[in-house]
């Protein structure tokens, strides 16, 4: 006799594939991306906040896209329907956007706001499943939704619908991005703290080392002078100026060893060389207003560990090192 399928992985299965298969059709219509469009150019225009507002579990959707979008640069607050009712409608101000969460379109605390939403001159965005709901045809704009089937096994508890409602917050959020030219620092200055805050937020010039005079050469130093200061500064590499204080080049701490090695069987020769003739010549670098992200990109791709820090005349004002930079990717 064949085994029975796992009951429990066959329901984890068709839960996520329900999901799946319902943002599928959605992703697949144009007339549901043009209405994600609409909504989101609304949106864009209102006057204050946005409002969202959903009962049970389009409430909790509703509560979750009202912080993606304060994020991401789109004032908005949750308003709980049943406390409007009883109160809260005074957050409701005129030109806003509301945007209503049901999946039956027919939400009675939701009905019940409309023509007081309409009242205090606010438009109404729906996000439903139904066409031809109340909700749907009281609104300004729709962003009507489709699903497959719930996923749930008894199809009784709201699944695929609150996972769609979920993705059409975050695809309007992002289209939102877009038209706003919302950029990464923007993002950093809503979340200051923790890894995420210092990863936007923290500038090259914010960790680099600026005693410029302790690290720098000229190009006719000789490899004593340079060997000596790479010592004394500490920090694996030596900038070398032009003569006009350009930078020109630079010698790490592998220089130094990987020359040692080289000059094995003639080392007073190596003391005669200059900076010059040793150094890399035009070394990549950054700017101190770049963030340290980006410095950490081009070292990774650069296979190095340090990297000199230029101002807009191309004239040395600091290092930056991967090892002081780490913390803040």
């Amino acid at each position: 006799m064949s085994e029975k399928p796992d009951i429990i992985q066959k329901a984890i299965h068709e839960t996520l594939e329900a999901a799946a298969n319902s943002i599928q059709i959605n992703l697949n219509n144009d007339f549901f991306i043009e209405q994600c469009t609409v909504a989101a150019r609304i949106l864009k225009d209102t006057s204050n906040r946005i409002i969202t507002t959903g009962m049970g579990k389009s409430g909790l959707i509703a509560r979750k896209v009202a912080a993606t979008l304060t994020s991401t640069g789109s004032p908005s607050v949750y308003l709980h329907p049943a406390d409007a009712l009883h109160g809260d409608m005074g957050n409701i101000q005129k030109k806003e956007v509301v945007l209503a969460f049901s999946n039956s379109g027919e939400t009675r605390e939701i009905i019940e706001l409309l023509p007081h939403i309409r009242y205090l001159g606010a438009k109404i965005i729906a996000v439903t499943q139904k066409t031809n709901s109340t909700l749907s045809r009281e609104a300004d704009e729709c962003i009507i939704f489709d699903i497959t089937k719930e996923g749930c096994p008894l199809q009784l508890a709201p699944m695929a619908s609150t996972t769609v409602s979920l993705v059409i917050g975050d695809a309007v959020a992002a289209a939102l991005i877009q038209l706003k030219q919302f950029k990464p620092v923007d993002f950093g200055k809503f979340h200051p703290s923790g890894s995420l805050g210092k990863k936007l937020l923290t500038r090259v010039s914010d960790i680099m080392f600026d005693n410029v005079k302790s690290f720098t050469m000229s190009k006719k130093s000789i490899f004593k002078e340079v060997l000596s200061c790479m010592v004394s500064s500490n920090l694996g590499a030596v900038l070398i100026e032009g003569s006009k204080g350009h930078l020109r080049g630079i010698i790490t701490d592998g220089d130094i060893k990987r020359l040692f090695d080289s000059y094995e069987k003639d080392i007073p020769s190596l003391f005669d060389k200059t900076a010059e003739e040793i150094m890399h010549s035009d070394p990549v670098f950054i700017y101190p207003e770049n963030l340290v992200e980006e410095a950490i990109a081009i070292m990774h791709e650069k296979s190095t560990y340090i990297l000199p820090v230029v101002d807009k005349n191309k004239m040395p004002v600091g290092i930056v090192r991967m090892h002081d930079a780490i913390g803040y990717a």
